[in-house]
C-alpha cells in the first residue's frame, strides 16, 4: 500500500539564527534542511565535521542560497560544550530557535563520557543541559524556543538516583530511558524557570515516535559493528507503511515544537498514530514520568553540581 504524504508547513525564518544539534545526518540533517529552506540561518552543531561537510553540501544541492555553518559540539565532553558556548557568545548574535537533537542510544557495553558520566546520560541530558546554560544569553536575546528531543522510551521507567552513572548495574536500555527522561524534565523546567525568572524562553519537547533512523545503525565507536536486529525490523516494517514512521515523517515533530506559532510551551509533540508510533505530528500528553515538578527540580539541582553550568535566578 502506497504510503500516504506526510508534512507540516515550516513558517517564514527569514532573520532567524537557529542551532540544531546532531544535525550532520539523519533527522537532524532534515530539520537543519528545512529550516534553512525557510530562510533561517542555520548552525549545524556537530561532532564528525567531515559527515558535517557532507551534510551541507547535501542541502545546498536543493537549496543553493541556504545560509548554513557548522559548529563542533562534542555532547559527551564538557569542555567541548563549553567552547561552543564561548565561541557563540563572543560572535554575540541572539539565537531564535534550539534544537537539541544529537542523541547516542544503548551501547551494547557501558561507557563512559569524556567526564566519566555513563555515555547516554552524560550526552543525551547533561551535554544539552549544559549547552542552554552556556548559550542562555543569546537564547534570552533572541526570545528562543528551545525544543527538545525525547523518546517513547520517556513513557516508562524513572531516574536511577542511588546510580544515575549506572556503576553497579548497567542496563543499555534503562540508562537509555533514564536519559530521555531526565532530558524532558529538564526541558519542562526550563519551561517554568523561564516564566518565572522572566526569561523570554519558550521550552517544549518532541518525540520522533519509531523509525530507522541512525540512532541503532552500526556505531563501531559505540561498539556496535552492524545495525541491530530491531533497526532492520523498524526498516522493514517502515518500508512497508506498517504503523512506523520514516526518517523524513520522524523530524517533523520537532519542527512543529520548534517553529509552527501556534505550538505550545511546556508541551510534548510527537506522532499521532497508533501508539505514537508514527503519523502526523501533534500535541500529546506529557509522559508520566516527567509530570514531577520535584523531580525536575531536583535533576536540575543534581545536573548543576555534576556538569558546574548554571543558570541564573533572575
Amino acid at each position: 500500500m502506497p504510503r500516504k504524504n506526510i508534512d507540516i508547513t515550516v513558517p517564514d525564518l527569514s532573520g532567524k539564527r537557529a542551532v540544531v544539534t546532531g544535525a550532520s545526518d539523519g533527522m537532524g540533517l532534515g530539520m537543519a534542511a528545512r529550516l534553512a529552506a525557510a530562510g533561517a540561518e542555520v548552525m549545524m552543531a556537530v561532532r564528525n565535521r567531515r559527515k558535517g561537510e557532507a551534510a551541507i553540501a547535501k542541502i545546498r544541492q536543493s537549496a543553493p542560497g541556504a545560509d548554513v555553518s557548522l559548529r563542533d559540539l562534542d555532547l559527551s565532553s564538557l569542555d567541548s560544550v563549553a567552547a561552543l558556548g564561548e565561541t557563540l557568545r563572543v560572535e554575540g548574535r541572539p539565537i531564535h530557535i534550539l534544537i537539541n537533537n544529537a542523541g547516542v542510544m544503548t551501547p551494547p557495553d557501558r561507557q563512559t563520557t569524556t567526564d566519566g558520566f555513563e555515555l547516554q546520560f552524560g550526552s543525551n541530558h547533561l551535554g544539552h543541559f549544559a549547552l542552554v546554560a552556556h548559550l542562555l544569553p543569546l537564547l534570552k536575546a533572541g526570545r528562543a524556543r528551545v525544543t527538545s528531543q525525547v523518546s517513547i522510551a520517556a513513557r516508562r521507567g524513572a531516574i536511577n538516583w542511588d546510580d544515575l552513572n549506572w556503576e553497579r548495574s548497567y542496563d543499555g536500555m534503562s540508562a537509555y530511558s533514564q536519559s530521555k527522561i531526565a532530558f524532558g524534565l529538564f526541558g519542562l523546567e526550563l519551561e517554568r524557570r523561564s516564566t518565572t525568572h522572566g526569561w523570554g524562553i519558550t521550552s517544549n519537547l518532541s518525540h520522533p515516535g519509531v523509525a530507522p533512523t541512525n540512532l541503532l545503525a552500526a556505531r563501531p565507536e559505540l561498539g556496535r559493528v552492524e545495525e541491530t536486529p530491531g533497526r532492520r525490523l523498524i526498516r522493514a516494517l517502515s518500508t512497508r507503511g506498517v504503523l512506523l514512521g520514516t526518517v523524513e515523517t520522524a523530524k517533523l515533530p520537532a519542527l512543529m515544537a520548534a517553529t509552527d506559532p501556534t505550538s505550545k510551551p511546556g508541551a510534548l509533540y510527537g506522532p499521532r498514530g497508533l501508539g505514537q508510533l508514527g503519523g502526523p505530528p501533534a500535541e500529546q500528553r506529557v509522559y508520566a514520568p516527567l509530570r514531577s515538578a520535584a523531580d525536575a527540580q531536583r535533576i536540575w539541582r543534581v545536573s548543576e553540581q555534576l556538569t558546574a553550568a548554571t543558570f541564573p535566578t533572575n
